[in-house]
This record gives C-alpha cells, structure tokens and sequence, in this order.
C-alpha cells in the first residue's frame, strides 16, 4: 500500500518536473500540410474569398455571427461562374465558406486602380452593410491557402501587429453613417526559388481604402493615403452606386515557403503563456506536497495501526475512513447515469488527449482549414468503442441487469444533449441568414458518422465489457448501511464540489482567455506546446484535489464518494461557464439577442464538454485511491 502511494505522488512530482524542464520546447511547430504551389511569371493567381466575421483591432467584440461574402445585402462584386471550394467537416461546422471572386490577379503583373464592377446599394442594402461596419466586421480572403491580413498599430507606439482579415469599413467622427471601404491595395509576396526557377506566395497583406467618386484616370492609388480623396459614405435614406476597384503589388522576399505561416502563428504576449505554466506548476506543486503529507504520513500511520490488531488488544476502532469500509463500495444512486457519463467522459477524455498529442507534434498544418476540428470529431467516433466498454464494465460493477437500457444510454444520452443544443443554435443561425448555419447535407453527414460509425462501435465496447468479469470490491459491503454523521459546511456536497473546481480552473485560466479570444475573434490558436503542459496540469490538478477532497470526507465517515468524486473535479467547468459570463460583460460589446444566445449556448456547450471530461479525470483517479487503500488493510 505504501510503495503505491509513494509511487503515485513520485510520479506525480516527475511529471511536475517533466514540464519544468521541457518549458523551452514549448513552441509548437507544423509539417506542411499540402505541396507548395509553383508558379511562374504571368500565371493566373486565384483570389479566394471566405465568410466575413466579427472582430475588431480594439479587442471590442459586437457580434458572432458570420456571413457568406456573396449574402445579397452586402453587393459584392460577383464573378460570371460562382464555384465554391471543397472544405473539410470542420471547416464547414466553423462557418467556412470559401468561393472564388471576380479578381484578375497574375503572377508579377502590376495591376494600379483597376475596376472590379459598379453596383447600386439601395437603402436597406445601405442600412445592413453600415450595421456590419459598426460591429467591426472584417472581409477574409486567401490567396494560395494564405489568409489576407493588414498591419495595425501595436500596443506599443513604434510596433505594428499582422491582423488576419482587414475591415469592411470603420466609423468616422462626426458622421452618422460609417465610411465603407471600396478600394483594396493588395501586396503579394512571393519567394523565388531558384531550384525549380518557379515563384511561390509566401505572404498577402490588403490595405483597404474608402474612395467616394472614383476617377480612375487621374488617381495615382499605389501612393493614395486614406485622407488623400473623400471617402465613401451609404445613405440610408436613398439608393447609392459604389465603384469596387483594386490595385494588386507584388514584393519578392526571402522567406521562405515552409516558413511563411510564421507571421499568423507568432505567439501573443509569450510572457503571459510562461506565466500561466509557472502559476499552474506551482498549483501542481502545492498539491502533490499535501498529497504527500496526507498520504504518505497520515494514511501510513492509520494503516499501521489499524493492520496491529494483534499488539493491541485493547484498540478501538472510533474513528477514522476505515469505520466505513462496509459502505464505501456499496452501489450509489443513478447507477445507470454514473456509468453512462463515466464512459462518454473517458470517450471525451482520449478525444481531447490524443488530438492536443497530435497538435504539439505539429501534425495539423494550418494550411488545411478546419483540420484541428475534424479530426477531433474522428477520434470522438472511434473512441465510442471506449465509451461502451468503460460504461459497461461500470454497470457491470454496480450490480446493474438493465444492459440494454445501459448500451443505449451509452450510445446516444449524452450525445443527443449535445447535438440537441447544436441543433437549436444552428436554427438561430439559419434566421440570421448567417454562413456559419450548418447546412443540410453537413447535418446529414455528422448524423450518418453517428450512427453508423460511433453508434456500432459504442455497442462493441459495451458487448466486451459485459463479456468481461465483473470488478470486484476488495471489501464486501454490508447489508445494512451505516448512518451518516452531520457533516461541517465545507464537506457537504456543493461547498466541497465547489472548494475541489476552483484549482483545477485556476491552473488553466489564464490559457483560457487566449482559447477564447482565438475563437470569438477568429485568431489562429497554435501554441499547442503551451495546450500540452497545461493539459498536463489539469490532469494532475483534478486528479490530486479530488483524492484529497476524498481522503477529508471519508475521514468525517462520509462514504459517497462515486458521484463526489465526478462533481469535484468536474466543478471546474462551473467557474468555466463563470468565467465567459465575466469575459462577455468585460471583453465583448455584444447587443443583439442572437449573438448573445448564441455565444452562451456555445459557451454552455464547451463546458458540459468540460465537466464531463474533468470528472472523469477525478472519477478513476479516486477509485483507484479508494481501492487501494481499502485493499491494504485487514477487514474482520
């Protein structure tokens, strides 16, 4: 029993100084996830465009709801034959959707003030594109995989910061209505190599200006400033014609092509990231020294004394965990339930593992959109197999005859709440006429992997773990169940559960802001190095504080401790969902109902997600602790 427990708080000590000393390595990187393209001189260069989204360069977040660049209300020039390109599962479930454009744009060819078409905005066109500027809404375009960005002011004076995407406009002072940009300076880079003597895009940078009369003859726009001409301004009162025109520049550089996603991937105030790890390391820290306290001198010195029947005769057993060991294994409430959320957890768990395992090592290029989400869906439908037999071998234990409600349960509970919800959130996207609604063949496509892929699978697992023996408690229980004493206010179950959450969050948090920001403001997340070590943590943190919390209340002989010990852990998804009602009242400007739906429903989404994940975390670690201890010690 002793070597057991020095061993799980040894290892737990060299995992905490595994990630002390791998801090350096923490800078993810990437394999190239597609060929470069070579092109020569003249050749046609194709201008992809994709949904435009909410964000802002002021961190001030009015919206979520992406839209097709193509929605009528925008006006956007159009090419004679619409064609829109193919896009992985998680591209489309992200509000991708990516067309091609009326740009002309060939290799090294010059191109200054050129017009794209003339369109009429009427009034309510007018009403909706200003709308869409005073929410800060940025048009996105990509041009060999590449997204189009701009240069914006830093927070420090002297420094610039590339921003994917550039604004559809901005507002002016002193005016009613928002200035619309209509004029775009678009500046490729391309790298020569001289091994195939071919040019290959390496970096694409838009500077968009708003030009209210045009005249193509006499202005010089590859020297135009912003104030150089007066800017665009849709009356909402009357139709308005805007003249779409382009210039397109070209710069040789020598970065080179695997190196050319250097400027989207650069790590956001890194300080910050190193301090999360050292914050979340001290909590790790903190913790395996009180587990090794608690188990290594408290529990060593119970069992001693509890295994030395012999020497002491006299001995009375009036207090401690080991008056219970006649409940401890007894059956808990909702068996059932317990056993269906433990096996889609630990089917969340392997998901959420291997995909963070396959980031760090660099094997989701960001030049494949909507790799990262994708394959997160695919592990989630092969480890149905896992959820079915954890689950089955679960139920089996606590005694249940109702496998078949258990198979079922397993299969579709907890999966049908989540795509219940995603489903009612795509209705609020599909009023909003926004491209990130999931059309109906995606829906199809996810429901069909569902069903014929993790369906099958979940009732394999499931047929394995009832073919398998059934787990037997090293202590029988008793018949009769032994009365609970009052318990002090911080072990009851919401203040424990609530104590036992705070430090799992408190060791990922501040990694927590930069996930939110790279999804509500659309940014690129790839500092999974970071993602590795703070999963790390998490694990090891809900891990410690439930065997503690545990260790405490079978100490005050409380001995349910099955549902306990998925709530404690699990807790940490409350101060999640907390957390983004704080992130939304400080970070965003938000108004509209269905950006606020939308944005809580995610929210609540991901941290049921969460919960599930972390208690099951908090789950195995305390059975494993419970079982151990009870195993070492003489039962009369």
């Amino acid at each position: 029993m002793i070597l057991s427990l020095r061993r799980l708080v040894s290892s737990s000590l060299s995992l905490a100084l595994l990630l002390g000393l791998t801090l350096t390595l923490t800078q993810a990187f990437y394999l190239p996830g597609v060929a470069p393209h070579e092109y020569h001189q003249g050749d046609n260069v194709p201008l992809m465009v994709n949904a435009l989204t909410p964000g802002s360069d002021t961190q001030e977040l009015k919206s979520v709801i992406p839209f097709d660049y193509y929605e009528k209300d925008f006006g956007f020039c159009r090419p004679q034959e619409l064609k829109s390109q193919a896009e992985s599962l998680g591209s489309i479930l992200f509000g991708d959707r990516i067309w091609n454009s009326a740009y002309e744009i060939e290799m090294g060819h010059e191109v200054n003030c050129k017009q794209l078409c003339v369109t009429s905005v009427n009034k309510d066109q007018a009403k909706f594109i200003n709308a869409r500027i005073r929410e800060n809404y940025n048009i996105n375009w990509l041009v060999d995989g590449l997204p189009a960005g701009h240069f914006r002011a830093g927070s420090e004076a002297d420094k610039t910061v590339y921003t994917i995407g550039f604004p559809l406009g901005s507002d002016v002072e002193a005016r009613k209505v928002p200035k619309l940009h209509n004029h775009y300076e678009i500046t490729i880079e391309y790298h020569h190599n001289r091994v195939k003597d071919s040019l290959r895009v390496v970096g694409i940078v838009v500077r968009p200006i708003s030009i209210a009369t045009p005249t193509l003859d006499q202005l010089d726009c590859g020297h135009m400033g912003p104030e150089d001409t007066p800017a665009l301004f849709l009356d909402e009162t009357k139709d308005n014609p805007v003249t779409y025109t382009y210039s397109a520049h070209w710069n040789e550089v020598d970065t080179a092509w695997a190196t050319r996603w250097d400027n989207y991937l650069l790590v956001g105030e890194p300080r910050i990231h190193w301090f999360s790890l050292v914050n979340s390391i001290i909590i790790v820290l903190f913790l395996t020294g009180m587990v090794a306290m608690i188990l290594l001198r408290a529990l060593h010195k119970d069992i001693s004394r509890y295994n030395q029947l012999e020497a002491q005769e006299d001995f009375q057993e009036d207090f401690g965990w080991k008056l219970v060991h006649g409940d401890i294994f007894r059956t808990p409430a909702y068996p059932m339930l317990l056993s269906i959320i433990v096996g889609n957890g630990s089917q969340m768990f392997l998901m959420a593992s291997v995909t963070i395992i396959f980031a760090a090592l660099g094997f989701l290029s960001p030049s494949n959109r909507g790799s990262l989400a994708t394959i997160m869906i695919v592990f989630y439908m092969f480890f149905g197999i896992v959820a079915g037999f954890v689950s089955a071998r679960m139920y089996k234990m606590f005694g249940g005859e109702a496998w078949k409600s258990n198979v079922l349960g397993t299969a579709f509970l907890f999966p049908s709440v989540i795509f219940g919800a995603f489903l009612v959130l795509n209705f609020f996207l599909i009023n909003a006429s926004s491209s990130g609604a999931v059309p109906f063949g995606t829906m199809l496509s996810v429901v069909a992997l569902w069903f014929l892929v993790s369906t099958p699978l979940s009732v394999i697992g499931s047929y394995l773990g009832f073919q398998r023996p059934k787990i037997e408690p090293p202590v029988r229980p008793n018949q009769i169940p032994r009365q609970i004493p009052d318990q002090v206010f911080y072990l009851r179950t919401i203040p424990s559960m609530m104590i036992g959450g705070i430090l799992p969050f408190g060791a990922i948090f501040i990694e927590l802001y930069f996930i939110l920001n790279s999804i509500w403001f659309h940014k690129i997340y790839y500092v999974f190095g970071f993602l590795f070590l703070v999963f790390g943590i998490l694990i090891l943190t809900c891990a410690e504080v439930t065997i503690l919390m545990c260790y405490f209340h079978l100490c005050a002989e409380d001995y349910h401790w099955w549902w306990r010990s998925f709530l404690t852990s699990g807790a940490s998804a409350v101060y999640i969902f907390l957390y983004s009602i704080m992130y939304y009242f400080s970070t965003l400007q938000i108004k509209s109902f269905t950006s606020m739906v939308l944005y809580f429903g995610w929210t609540a989404i991901m941290s049921l997600m969460f919960f599930i994940l972390s208690g099951v975390i908090g789950f195995f670690s305390t059975m494993g602790f419970v079982r151990t201890i009870y195993g070492s010690i003489k039962i009369d």
